[in-house]
Formats: structure tokens, sequence, C-alpha cells
């Protein structure tokens, strides 16, 4: 399990499915992931399922619960993703705080923590951050940990920055 000062990672479990739904029926958080639109109870059981998919793929990959350690709730989510960019298999560096959590550093900690667990632990010696246009906060997190921008792309329907760990990266 991956901690920081403040926060831990763990897996998803079935008992987190009403977290997870609320942040993806939340507008405001789903304002700049995916298609921008929020999700139903059933989409948010299929994303879980997505989720656990992950795990299977690489018990280090996959969306966890961030929870904060002196709440002992979870307050978002993050994780290493693999994701097919111009038909590459990539990982990114995901993180989605709750609305509530925005602006106290958490997104900052646990992608530090993420980039480094990854470089080290799983020798990953390129790692993405996949960010919408406006989504200023969370590019300001990719450049603090150290990622440049490389490109930008089109993802359903939307206007997405690439930022990498490694200027070489295309």
């Amino acid at each position: 399990m991956l901690q920081t000062e403040r926060l831990k990672l763990r897996d998803y479990r079935d008992a987190d499915l009403p977290f997870l739904s609320s942040l993806l029926a939340d507008e405001r958080m789903m304002k700049y992931i995916g298609n921008g639109k929020t999700r139903n109870a059933e989409e948010a059981r299929d994303f879980l399922n997505w989720i656990y998919a992950s795990y299977a793929i690489h018990p280090d990959y996959g969306l966890k619960i961030i929870e904060w350690k002196e709440e002992r709730k979870p307050i978002g989510h993050a994780g290493l993703v693999p994701q097919e960019i111009k038909g590459k298999q990539r990982i990114e560096i995901g993180y989605w705080m709750a609305p509530a959590y925005w602006g106290k550093g958490f997104a900052t900690e646990i992608a530090q923590a993420l980039k480094e667990y990854g470089e080290k632990n799983l020798q990953l010696h390129q790692m993405i951050a996949l960010i919408q246009m406006g989504n200023l906060a969370s590019q300001k997190v990719a450049i603090h940990i150290g990622m440049t921008k490389e490109r930008e792309i089109e993802r359903k329907g939307k206007r997405v920055n690439i930022f990498s760990t490694d200027d070489k990266l295309f």
C-alpha cells in the first residue's frame, strides 16, 4: 500500500461504490473527465468493474481510493492507469480529488508519490498525465511533479494535453 505523510492508497472495494457514485454524479468533478458528463448508478458500477479489471492486469495498476489519514475516509482516487495513446500502451498518473479537498495539496502529494513509486518500484521510465485543456489545476499538479506538456490530442470529443515524465515520449 502506497502512503505519504497525510495520505494512503488502497484498492477499491464494493463498499466504496457510494463514494465513487458521488464523484461520478458531481458536475464539478466530471467537468474535465472523459466526455464531461456525469454518470448514473449503473454507469458507476460499470466504472468500478473497469477499475477491478485494471487490478487484474497488474496489482499495482488501476485507480485506488485515496484516504486522508487524519479523517480516515476517502477523499478521492488516484493510480497508475494503463492507457492506449495512438496505438501504444502508456501508464498514466491519474488523480481525482473530491471538490471539498481541492486546493489543499493532496493531488500534488499523491501524484508525486505515484511518480516516484512507478520509477523506483516498477521501473517505469515514461509516464503520462492526460489533462483536458481547461483543467488548469491538474496541469499545475503535473508541472509541479516535473512533467512537461508533450502534445495535444483529441479524446472522447475533447482536446486533451498529454504531459510526460520523459520529453522523448513522442
